[in-house]
């Protein structure tokens, strides 16, 4: 074999590993997307993501004398069998002060169900300002035939929605629901081991 060809070979199995590297990193990323992205949205309430907020974080927050409204929207995927609404549609709350939401889910339906909700918030600016200190989101909701849950949502609006020139101007909050069918409906084999 000539030094040519001994020099070619070296430059294409380096490039071969290289460009296998390189898919490896690029599978590696392409499923940290994923995380990476909800880290980041929870961070900059990007795409109108809320705050989480633990209970003692919530009690140092200060109230304000500025009252703004918060609209609940309740929507229901057509593969659930429920009914879903906010008891109040709007609710008037003072800036920093914690509030409480109750939405009502109601099974329709003669068999188990089991539904998992997501949200978001509007406008997508004031999603890093809305906190959320207890709520249903993301979690299974086993309802039995006609049964109706009272599900609560306890949040307040950081009062440095106050300070941002982007959001100082918002007067309106929407938080809105989404009920989905839980694909993994691991409450209802928990529920029928209870019977």
């Amino acid at each position: 074999m000539t030094f040519a060809n001994t020099t070619l070979s070296r430059k294409k199995r380096r490039s071969a590993t290289l460009a296998a590297l390189m898919g490896l990193g690029m599978l590696g990323l392409g499923f940290a997307a994923v995380p990476l992205y909800e880290v980041f949205c929870r961070v900059t309430g990007y795409g109108g993501t809320t705050q989480r907020v633990g209970e003692a974080q919530a009690a140092t927050v200060r109230s304000t004398t500025q009252v703004m409204s918060i609209r609940f929207d309740s929507n229901v995927n057509s593969t659930l069998p429920w009914s879903f609404k906010p008891e109040q549609a709007v609710d008037r709350v003072t800036v920093g002060a914690r509030d409480m939401a109750i939405f009502l889910a109601t099974n329709d339906s003669d068999q188990p169900v089991v539904g998992t909700a997501t949200f978001n918030v509007t406008p997508l600016l004031a999603g890093k300002y809305f906190n959320k200190v207890q709520c249903f989101c993301f979690s299974e909701q086993l309802l039995k035939p006609g049964q109706t849950m009272r599900m609560p949502v306890l949040y307040y609006v950081d009062p440095a929605i106050l300070d941002d020139p982007e959001t100082r101007d918002i007067k309106e909050i929407t938080l809105s629901y989404t009920f989905y069918r839980s694909l993994d409906e691991q409450a209802l084999d928990a529920d029928a081991g209870d019977s």
